[in-house]
């Protein structure tokens, strides 16, 4: 109850304190930034070898260990390794140490893919190679389903 008494004693202040909040504020939004989700730099390049016909097994022994074992001994700053070995794909994510020139790592897994595609059976085709980056990815995905729309197709 103190603010209002001190409004009614001092009108004038209290005016002009909404005045300067009223000018001041477009300025202070312009000057905001407005950018929600940053910019996040994430050195990951993933890996991603097709080979209809095998099994998660002949997958994993015969692409996806051999191929990570050639992976630590010719590219550079490599933090980590994470392989997942599906029917007919193996996905191999890459992470590197922060600061890893993502262009040498890309060219350095390049050749290496390249060479390795000579190993594996009659058939194989060179892997897809995709950057990632974390400003790209959605935040938020949103899957809506309604039963009077499945019924009516």
């Amino acid at each position: 109850m103190w603010i209002v008494r001190l409004a009614l004693k001092r009108p004038y202040t209290f005016i002009v304190a909404a005045l300067l909040v009223f000018i001041i504020s477009p300025l202070v939004i312009l000057n905001t930034p407005t950018d929600v989700f940053p910019d996040i730099d994430i050195p990951v390049l993933s890996v991603i070898w097709n080979f209809a016909g095998f099994s998660p097994d002949d997958i994993a022994d015969r692409i996806t260990s051999v191929f990570e074992r050639s992976l630590t001994t010719t590219v550079s700053n490599i933090e980590h390794i994470e392989s997942q070995s599906l029917q007919g794909r193996s996905i191999v994510k890459i992470f590197f140490h922060r600061g890893a020139d993502m262009g040498v790592a890309m060219s350095q897994l390049t050749s290496i893919s390249d060479a390795y595609v000579k190993w594996l059976p009659a058939g194989a085709t060179p892997p897809f190679i995709i950057i990632y980056n974390a400003s790209s990815v959605p935040v938020l995905q949103l899957g809506l389903s309604s039963p009077l729309l499945s019924e009516q197709e």
